[in-house]
C-alpha cells in the first residue's frame, strides 16, 4: 500500500540557494506543510486500484455541531433540476422535505404545482393527472428501468438519492468526478460513447461532462463556475441522503447535555446516600 500525495498547481515551490539560512528553509518548509494540510487530505490507494483516489475537502457540515449550508442545498436544487434531473432521479425526497430547508411553503408549492402526477382511481374508477403536491416525491426522469437504458444507449443511469453514501469517498468523491473530464492520456482507449474521467472505476464513463461554466445562473449572483456547481449539487445530494442530518445532531446535542446534568444529579444522590455508612467510625469495646 501506498500513499497518493496531489500538490495543488499553485503551491509555490521555491529553490533554495547555498546561501539560504537554515531559518529561511524551515519556514518555508513549513509554510509549504501547512498549505498542503490546509487544503487536502492524503489520500491511500492501493496498486491495485483503477482510478485516481479523490481529494477530501473540507465542508462546513462536517463538525460535530455544523449544519448543513442552505444556500448551497438550493443553489444545489436547482443545478439538479436544470442539469441533472433529465437522467438522474432522487424520487426518495418529497417536496415537503424541503421545506424551511431552502425554500419557503409557497415556493414548493408553486414548484411541485408545475409537474403533474398520476393519481387517482376518482369516481368513475378512471386515473387522472393531477398538479404535483408538497407530498409528493420529485419527479423521476424516465417512468421504469428500461426506458432509462432505452433513452441512453444500454447505460442506466443511477439514482442519486443516495449516491453520496453510495460511492466510497462520499460528497468528496461527487465533486472529484464531476470536475474531473479531462483528455484521455496515450495509451487509453477509448471505445466510442465514453469519456475519460481518471476518478471513475476504470476511467471510462458514459456520462458526458455535465457541468460547464453559465450551466445555470444563480438568482442570488453567485458565480455560476463549474467547481462552484459541482460544489452546490454536491451538498444537496449528500442533504438528499441524510436529511435527518441537522436534527439529529440537535437532538444529540441536546441528550448530552441532559446526560451531564443526571451525571451530576446521581454523583450527588449517591455521595449524599452513601455518606453516613463511608464517614461512620467502628469502635471496639473489650
Amino acid at each position: 500500500m501506498f500513499t497518493h500525495v496531489s500538490v495543488p498547481h499553485t503551491c509555490p515551490s521555491p529553490q533554495l540557494s547555498r546561501a539560504s539560512s537554515l531559518p529561511q528553509a524551515r519556514a518555508l518548509a513549513g509554510a509549504a506543510a501547512v498549505t498542503l494540510t490546509a487544503s487536502w487530505t492524503l489520500t491511500a490507494s492501493r496498486a491495485s486500484d483503477d482510478h485516481v483516489p479523490n481529494l477530501t475537502y473540507d465542508w462546513n457540515h462536517t463538525g460535530y455541531l455544523d449544519a448543513f449550508d442552505a444556500k448551497a442545498i438550493r443553489r444545489g436544487y436547482q443545478v439538479y433540476t436544470e442539469v441533472c434531473a433529465s437522467c438522474h432521479s432522487v424520487d426518495r425526497i418529497h417536496y415537503r422535505e424541503l421545506v424551511d430547508v431552502s425554500h419557503s411553503t409557497d415556493e414548493m408549492t408553486a414548484i411541485a404545482a408545475e409537474n403533474d402526477y398520476m393519481d387517482g382511481p376518482n369516481d368513475e374508477g378512471e386515473m387522472f393527472e393531477r398538479p404535483g403536491k408538497l407530498s409528493d416525491p420529485l419527479p423521476r426522469p424516465y417512468a421504469n428501468e428500461e426506458a432509462g437504458r432505452a433513452a441512453n444507449g444500454g447505460a442506466l443511469p443511477p439514482h442519486h438519492s443516495l449516491m453520496a453514501k453510495a460511492r466510497h469517498g462520499g460528497v468528496d468523491y461527487l465533486v472529484a468526478l464531476l470536475t474531473g473530464y479531462c483528455d484521455a492520456p496515450a495509451g487509453k482507449v477509448m471505445l466510442p460513447g465514453l469519456y475519460y474521467n481518471p476518478y471513475f472505476s476504470g476511467g471510462a464513463i458514459a456520462m458526458p461532462a455535465p457541468l460547464m461554466d453559465g450551466s445555470v445562473t444563480y438568482p442570488d449572483g453567485t458565480p455560476a463556475t463549474m467547481t462552484q456547481m459541482a460544489k452546490d449539487v454536491a451538498v444537496f445530494l449528500n442533504w438528499c441522503a441524510e436529511p435527518e442530518h441537522d436534527e439529529r445532531k440537535l437532538q444529540g446535542f441536546k441528550y448530552l447535555i441532559v446526560l451531564g446534568a443526571m451525571l451530576c444529579v446521581t454523583g450527588y444522590y449517591k455521595r449524599f446516600r452513601w455518606a453516613p455508612l463511608k464517614t461512620r467510625k467502628i469502635s471496639y469495646v473489650a
